[in-house]
């Protein structure tokens, strides 16, 4: 199909979603940058070798990975037309959201109860990538929850219907792709020394 064809509404769906799918290349581009210098530093003298990632990332994975879960039966339910289970998964999806932040503060504190910090002349270079990998997916999880915000307000405002999903759909692609983010970063961090 021509990308310029079709209705004006038709043409202003196809360019959200290219807009969408712009920006999550370019952020694949941004990790995949951190993720190789993190490879390329790997071979310093000082490098940890040994570091263990904080309990709190694990569970952290598990509880985003649920969040994606709860998203598609939230999606599914508004496919189904059923306003308050889509307003329950949506909610439970925003609480898991928050919950994978404190876990992910938990485990920067737990590495910090290891006696690493992020700078300073307790800072070590392995850490403060594990600090800085983490912290800017934990900026992405907050735009994420902001998006979530912003559907579940429209939601509340029953902007969303089965046949007109677009907000809640680019939100729902932007929430998959930081959860499919963050298992890479996380099998990457535990795995890559």
């Amino acid at each position: 199909m021509d990308l310029t064809e079709g209705t004006i509404e038709e043409k202003n769906i196809r360019a959200k979603k290219m807009m969408l799918w712009f920006g999550i290349l370019s952020l694949i581009m941004s990790f995949a940058g951190w993720t190789s210098a993190f490879i390329v530093s790997s071979k310093r003298e000082d490098w940890l070798r040994d570091f263990q990632l904080p309990n709190a990332f694990i569970i952290s994975t598990v509880v985003i990975l649920i969040s994606s879960i709860t998203f598609i039966l939230a999606k599914r339910a508004l496919k189904n037309n059923n306003r308050q289970l889509t307003t329950i998964w949506l909610l439970v999806t925003l609480a898991l959201g928050v919950v994978f932040i404190v876990n992910q503060f938990t485990g920067f504190q737990q590495i910090i109860d290891l006696g690493y910090n992020f700078t300073g002349p307790t800072s070590n270079v392995t850490m403060s990538y594990v600090y800085l990998i983490a912290m800017v997916h934990i900026l992405h999880v907050v735009v994420g929850i902001i998006c979530l915000l912003v559907v579940i307000y429209n939601h509340f405002k029953q902007k969303y219907n089965p046949s007109k999903m677009l907000g809640f759909e680019l939100a729902a692609t932007f929430w998959h792709f930081i959860d499919v983010l963050w298992i890479y970063l996380f099998f990457f961090l535990y795995f890559i020394r």
